[in-house]
């Protein structure tokens, strides 16, 4: 199992980022404009990154103008934990998940919020996907489950600043089928949102968030729920995601999912601190 998701980490950039290796790493660097990618061991590595890869791969972060954002799973490569702390890396190790598809539920128990998945054939479809990205820059910019004050009016101001790029790319691979995108809705508009990437039949869910003042309505879990539901419709084999923390792992067991890991993200201290 922990095979294919190397496989599905490794594939995911290649479309759209040129791979350059740097000793027991690769970092992803973008042809154009979109959301940057990170560094993380190269599939075919026979040795764990070094001090030195490490040190190398920040630089030309650095050069490029992109984070310096290392991504690897702890049981696959545990060394890579310790060198990243000794360059002075903070590392953020989050739950690792898994799907058990006979413990997955039914959205509607979950919530009494709607979730609904966008469909490039709606008029709205642009509009919705920036909703989808202005929910999640704001619930993660608030983090945690604890309710708060953000609302409706920050989504709405946050859509102006979302970076172009990255709408049209989230559409295109809607379109295609690599990426399904949906929304829980009120009559307040998107409250929560939530996506999957898909390469052949394994899929990581990403992006759960909820707007604070929405809050422990249940609404993650049904976004979750509804993700995995369309993800085995269309054959989806694998189902995993990464959990913000403990505490966010644990909406996480509601909806079918077990812990088989530890994802590690590591970047400089003070973005993480």
């Amino acid at each position: 199992m922990l095979d294919r998701l190397e496989r599905f980490y490794d594939a995911v950039p290649r479309d759209v980022a040129l791979a350059e290796e740097h000793g027991a790493l690769v970092l992803f660097v973008r042809d154009g404009a979109g959301w940057p990618f990170y560094a993380r061991p190269r599939a075919d590595a026979t040795e764990p990154p070094t001090l030195a890869d490490v040190t190398a791969v920040r630089a030309r972060q650095r050069e490029l103008g992109l984070p310096e954002a290392f991504e690897w799973v702890h049981e696959v490569t545990p060394d890579l934990l310790a060198v990243a702390r000794s360059a002075g890396l903070s590392v953020l190790e989050a739950p690792l998940m898994v799907l058990e598809p006979d413990r997955l539920p039914d959205p509607a128990t979950l919530s009494d919020v709607p979730v609904r998945v966008l469909d490039p054939g709606d008029p709205g479809f642009a509009a919705d996907v920036a909703l989808r990205r202005a929910v999640a820059a704001v619930g993660f910019s608030h983090g945690g489950t604890g309710r708060g004050d953000a609302g409706p009016a920050e989504r709405d101001a946050a859509v102006s600043r979302l970076d172009v790029a990255a709408l049209e790319e989230e559409a295109v691979r809607i379109a295609d089928g690599r990426r399904i995108s949906v929304l829980a809705e009120t009559s307040e508009g998107a409250l929560a949102s939530g996506m999957a990437m898909r390469v052949d039949d394994v899929a990581e869910i990403a992006g759960v968030a909820t707007l604070p003042a929405a809050r422990r309505r249940g609404l993650g879990a049904a976004v979750t729920a509804t993700l995995a539901h369309r993800l085995r419709a269309a054959g989806t084999d694998l189902i995993f995601l990464s959990a913000g923390s403990e505490e966010i792992a644990r909406v996480y067991l509601r909806v079918g999912f077990r812990r088989v890991g530890t994802a590690c993200i590591a970047e400089p201290t003070a973005v993480i601190g």
